[in-house]
């Protein structure tokens, strides 16, 4: 489980295709050492499982994790190549400080940036989500876009929209994004909870 709150910016360094889908390697700032093989980070949204970690002769610390058909089929993940940068979280760690909301890193499907515009103090950015997912995101509540904990601004049929202060741009990949770029989406899991009961009550 994670909160949203990117703490590392990693870099794709290398993707290899393997009879299960992707094998990708990431550069990061987290200490190997401090790493278990089987251990789980966020990787731009999907939570994702260390399968190798190490350190380079030139000081370049990396962990690598594999990606199945699920993740390809429901994320941007088919589309890393080296060198694209993604927000990194750790697994969220019983007491620490839950400063974003509760993400399961269960990415449910893709959101187009429809509008990007830049103010002096924030940027606010316009998506369109799919039908599937646009009846759980609520103006106000509680989404997580790329792997950051988001508050939305408006919710309208299938648009939704979002403001990010400059140290969200720039400690994380926002501040690179534009109009038409795809965006892993994650709805809080609460919505999915609460209609999911709502559902049963009509039947009932």
């Amino acid at each position: 489980m994670f909160t949203g709150i990117v703490t590392d910016l990693g870099e794709i360094l290398s993707v290899e295709k393997i009879p299960a889908g992707l094998r990708t390697r990431i550069k990061t700032a987290y200490d190997p050492a401090g790493i278990d093989i089987g251990a789980s980070i966020a990787c731009g949204g999907p939570c994702h499982t260390v399968t190798a970690k190490g350190e380079d002769a030139d000081g370049t610390r990396w962990f690598e994790v594999e990606s199945a058909a699920e993740t390809l089929a429901l994320t941007t993940v088919g589309a890393w190549q080296p060198g694209k940068k993604i927000n990194l979280e750790r697994s969220l760690a019983m007491g620490a400080e839950l400063g974003g909301h509760l993400v399961l890193g269960h990415v449910d499907g893709t959101a187009r940036i429809t509008r990007r515009v830049d103010h002096d103090d924030s940027v606010y950015f316009q998506f369109e989500a799919s039908r599937e997912s646009a009846p759980f995101i609520a103006k106000k509540g509680s989404i997580c876009l790329d792997g950051t904990s988001l508050t939305v601004n408006e919710a309208d049929g299938l648009l939704f929209s979002v403001f990010l202060i400059p140290h969200t741009l720039a400690v994380t990949t926002w501040g690179e994004r534009g109009e038409g770029d795809l965006v892993n989406l994650e709805v809080d899991m609460m919505a999915r909870y609460a209609a999911r009961l709502a559902e049963f009550a009509r039947e009932a």
